[in-house]
């Protein structure tokens, strides 16, 4: 048996203001997108904002349905969104933001188990990080470079 050691790392700003100035462009985008989602029975609303190397930004929200749990996370339907639209082209940079209408979101609130899968798989068939930018409504925004730091034993078309 051998023990290994998983290190994951991330950049902690305190704020917006903080980052730089195309990361806030992009934040502002997703917070314009999160204010869009579409989220009255779990009161909490995400919002999406990607950049992809064409300079596209592409923006999705949470869209749920009175069959809950049946809805779709803003990742998803921004990372699908970028693959149909513009199939081939890698994406740069991710981010996300959450809310509720029940309490105030003031800490980073990451991508979902699926959601996470999904952007791996996109991660890995363009062979280029995606980085990845989230907070809550307000506060602390956590970067990493890599989707994969976020799932570093993933599971992809290999194992297929």
């Amino acid at each position: 048996m051998k023990k290994i050691d998983v290190v994951a790392s991330a950049t902690v700003y305190d704020d917006v203001s903080e980052l730089p100035s195309n990361v806030q462009l992009l934040m502002n985008k997703a917070i314009e997108a999160r204010n869009n989602a579409y989220a009255p029975y779990s009161k909490f609303s995400v919002g999406a904002a990607m950049l992809l190397e064409n300079n596209q930004i592409i923006l999705g929200n949470n869209q749920e349905s009175a069959a809950y749990p049946s809805g779709m996370c803003a990742e998803r339907v921004a990372i699908w969104k970028a693959g149909s639209d513009f199939p081939g082209v890698k994406v740069k940079q991710l981010a996300i933001t959450a809310s509720s209408s029940i309490s105030k979101v003031d800490r980073p609130v990451g991508p979902c188990g699926a959601c996470r899968q999904t952007l791996s798989e996109y991660e890995i068939n363009q062979k280029e990080p995606i980085e990845i930018y989230f907070m809550g409504e307000v506060g602390k925004i956590v970067k990493t470079e890599s989707l994969l730091s976020l799932l570093p034993f993933s599971f992809d078309s290999t194992y297929l």
